[in-house]
């Protein structure tokens, strides 16, 4: 495979090779699980899922990271507002969060490291930057202290002067500079807290992910990812952390995916177009969703409409449609993406790229008679379902969706139908057509398919 990846370490494209031949080792920083995802945690868990897939096409070995950030304030503050422990609120978010991504067709991660297992790591490595002269202890804190690292900043690009500006950090007067930033921090009673050589306490955000990349993958791994409101203070405090504790270098490649907006503006629910992925999957199937997360590239902005939500699903309405039209076709092998389709993704991911490709593909099913053409379409299709997370149903099922709350009685559908066939044999078309139409006031659109077999489909 010959993989070309941005890297916002050096900011340019370059081509992939691990570190251990045939081995490949990817952490995506995951979830602080306090609420449900919203498309916008939802995006860098479907960009990584397709290169996921992409590098288990290649290499023998892939290992993909994806964290839970399990002790946070946030959390803190949900469990408190809810009026239920902070264990519950983990658990059940933990657990919707998981429903989410897969009803988005992404597949779990080889690990899933919670942050609350790998406390031990963490004052491990904490310990180690304090002796090294890269921390210090303050009035219960420890503070990483950014000018013992050389070349802060070098990852985000960010001077000096940026560097405080943009710091997620409350002023403080025992910090030795304004840059400084949270290792540990004490816990009154009411907030989870750690033993720990600076007294009882938890980790601060950033020294979570260093301890669990490390924990599983080793000091230095290939590809890190995330979104890029991450790359400054989090990525780059953890490369600080992780370089000046383990004295090597952290991640390779540096693969970041662009911001998400809600009709152009920036998401908030003060605005009104909070939408989490929950939302959507009301107003279309997971697999719609995911091709309009892949449909711009993935280091672009993206921005989320309804409109653009719809097309999605109608642009999956014409691919399935495709994909029925030789389904009946028997492949002799394992499905196989087209050449052209497997340059684009191997481009730095080039999604829309791909989406191209696959609609010329599409468009090829409806001309092809031969059955050699039939499996070569199909194997083509299904080849591309499977870089992209798509067209992983049979055709039917997917023009049977039906939003929650909104089932519908397939039984009496099919019922009917039999009887609409039963009214055609009998040369009764006016009761035909007004089963056909009685139907369709329902919701439920009938199509008649070679063969004297009748589908139905949900509109819209």
């Amino acid at each position: 495979m010959t993989l070309h990846l941005y890297n916002t370490a050096t900011r340019r494209k370059e081509p992939f090779e691990p570190l251990q031949p045939g081995k490949v080792g990817m952490y995506v920083c995951g979830p602080t699980v306090y609420d449900y995802a919203h498309i916008g945690n939802a995006r860098p868990v479907v960009v990584f899922d397709v290169l996921y897939r992409l590098l288990r096409r290649a290499y023998d070995e892939v290992t993909y990271v994806r964290n839970i950030t399990d002790v946070e304030d946030k959390i803190n503050a949900a469990a408190r507002a809810r009026g239920i422990s902070i264990a519950e609120v983990t658990e059940s978010t933990t657990r919707a969060y998981h429903e989410d991504m897969a009803a988005l067709g992404a597949l779990p991660p080889d690990e899933e490291p919670r942050a609350t297992q790998h406390i031990a790591h963490m004052i491990a490595m904490i310990r180690r930057l304090i002796e090294g002269g890269h921390a210090y202890e303050a009035e219960g804190h420890v503070l990483f202290h950014v000018p013992s690292m050389a070349d802060y900043g070098r990852l985000s690009g960010r001077n000096r002067d940026e560097q405080i500006a943009g710091a997620r950090v409350d002023v403080a007067p025992y910090k030795r500079d304004p840059a400084d930033f949270v290792l540990w921090k004490p816990s009154d009673a009411d907030t989870p807290g750690w033993t720990s050589p600076w007294g009882r306490g938890r980790p601060g955000w950033h020294i979570e992910c260093s301890a669990m990349a490390k924990a599983k993958l080793g000091v230095t791994f290939d590809i890190h990812g995330g979104g890029r409101d991450l790359i400054f203070p989090h990525h780059e405090n953890e490369v600080a952390q992780s370089v000046c504790a383990n004295g090597a270098p952290f991640a390779r490649y540096w693969v970041h995916n662009g911001f998400l907006t809600v009709n152009g503006e920036k998401m908030s629910k003060s605005l009104g177009n909070f939408r989490t992925v929950r939302d959507v999957l009301v107003q279309a199937p997971g697999e719609a969703v995911r091709l309009m997360l892949l449909s711009t590239h993935y280091r672009q902005p993206l921005d989320w409409t309804d409109d653009g939500l719809q097309q999605a699903r109608a642009t999956m309405d014409r691919l399935y449609g495709a994909l029925r039209h030789v389904w009946d076709a028997s492949l002799r092998d394992a499905p196989s993406p087209s050449p052209e389709l497997l340059a684009a993704l191997e481009d730095d991911l080039n999604t829309p790229l791909a989406l191209s490709v696959l609609h010329q593909e599409a468009a090829r099913a409806h001309k092809v008679e031969s059955e050699e053409e039939m499996r070569a379409v199909k194997s083509a299709l299904l080849g591309a379902g499977e870089l992209l997370g798509i067209l992983s149903q049979d055709p039917a099922q997917w023009f049977r969706w039906q939003p929650a709350g909104a089932e519908v009685d397939e039984a009496e559908i099919m019922r009917m139908i039999e009887e609409r066939n039963d009214a055609k044999k009998a040369r009764d078309y006016a009761a035909a057509d007004q089963i056909r139409e009685a139907l369709k006031a329902q919701g439920i659109l009938l199509e008649d398919r070679p063969g004297g077999v009748t589908e139905w489909r949900r509109a819209g």
